[in-house]
């Protein structure tokens, strides 16, 4: 559009090109403090989740050296318990261990009322020699 227009003078070529591009750069300039604004929060945004992530960082670092620390410890206690837990492994690989809770179930179904029978038997015979020895035998003045 050309701003002389209407006024009598002649339209000079490219001048309301000119005159766009100058409105145009006019508006962007308008627009770059509010621009610069958003750029510099936005840098701020970013400093900030730099720190965090330093921060973040710091920690899982000093809680890797801790790990390192306690893997260290128990490599040595853990690698001197594998002989025994391999020997363990092959006793309970053993067909035997199958069979140990039926013969346990047996000892219990059979020995434990074997046991309890003696038990009684025991303390009847004790209680009847405990009888005996209180009688005074015949003949015996009781001294």
């Amino acid at each position: 559009m050309d701003p002389f227009r209407g006024l009598g003078m002649p339209r000079i070529p490219g001048l309301s090109e000119l005159l766009a591009l100058l409105q145009t750069q006019t508006e962007a300039l308008a627009q770059l403090p509010r621009t610069l604004s958003d750029l510099n929060g936005t840098v701020k945004e970013l400093t900030e989740a730099t720190t965090m992530a330093h921060a973040t960082i710091a920690s899982a670092q000093r809680i890797a050296e801790r790990l390192e620390d306690l893997v260290d410890e128990l490599e040595e206690p853990v690698r001197a318990l594998r002989p025994g837990i391999e020997r363990v492994g092959r006793v309970l690989d053993d067909p035997v261990v199958d069979t140990v809770p039926d013969t346990l179930r047996r000892i219990q179904e059979d020995l434990v009322p074997l046991i309890h029978g003696l038990r009684v038997a025991q303390d009847r015979v004790g209680s009847v020699t405990g009888l005996l020895r209180r009688r005074p035998r015949e003949g015996d003045d009781g001294l």
